[in-house]
């Protein structure tokens, strides 16, 4: 089975498998159950209570129009589909997708969907990571979600982040895998403006993330935010 891999920030290292193609057929299968049973119950309740057609159109078709964009942004890249195959949408680098993203794949799926004969599933088979054409053009592969003792970390090289460890800033998690990559070159930095840079960084951070440094150290404070992104980046998976 094919695998991805990424590193989450400059100490873990994690290994993805790509959802098969029926896990993604499965999912929006499920998608389509639920959508339809919506369906059902809306005309069914409306119909009660006569309302009016614009009314019915409001209430039926927008959710359906909407129901994967909303479930994926809301949910972080997962429909009611997705949750019950345990598959999940994420960026090439294992991030969660921007809004951007997700509106790119689901406009997207007005190509790979049934208006152009499923050429997405066409795409998929042709492809590695079994990325449709939405996937590709926003940058995106759907996962199979693994629990923690499945993901192949460097213990070594991860050896201070131990199993009574407590996360300080839960905020760390909206970090990008960039912007910890910065951070840990900052760090890694020995020049003589090593400590503006940190200063520096260590307000932007905070100032990103809305926080107030608990440190006393602009260093300290720093690998921190590193080490609270790669706690939570294990625990999500």
């Amino acid at each position: 089975m094919t695998e991805t891999g990424f590193l989450t920030g400059q100490y873990v290292h994690l290994q993805l498998t790509p959802a098969s193609v029926g896990e993604r057929i499965a999912a929006q299968l499920i998608d389509w159950i639920v959508m339809l049973a919506y369906v059902i119950f809306m005309a069914w309740l409306l119909g009660k209570i006569n309302a009016e057609f614009m009314t019915c159109t409001i209430l039926i078709v927008l959710p359906i129009l909407f129901y994967t964009l909303l479930c994926e942004i809301l949910n972080q890249g997962q429909s009611i589909g997705k949750m019950i195959t345990k598959t999940r949408v994420v960026k090439a680098d294992g991030s969660i997708p921007s809004i951007g993203a997700f509106i790119i794949r689901w406009l997207m799926y007005l190509v790979d969907g049934p208006m152009l004969g499923y050429i997405g599933v066409l795409v998929m088979l042709l492809n590695r990571r079994n990325q449709r054409f939405g996937d590709l053009a926003a940058g995106t592969i759907v996962i199979k979600i693994k629990k923690y003792k499945d993901i192949q970390v460097s213990l070594d090289e991860y050896e201070f982040l131990d199993r009574n460890y407590k996360p300080r800033y839960p905020q760390a998690s909206d970090l990008s895998l960039e912007q910890i990559e910065i951070i840990t070159r900052t760090l890694s930095m020995k020049s003589q403006d090593f400590l503006p840079r940190t200063a520096a960084l260590a307000r932007k951070v905070a100032q990103k993330l809305n926080i107030e440094q608990q440190e006393t150290s602009n260093t300290a404070f720093l690998q921190r935010i590193v080490r609270d992104y790669q706690y939570y980046a294990l625990e999500e998976i």
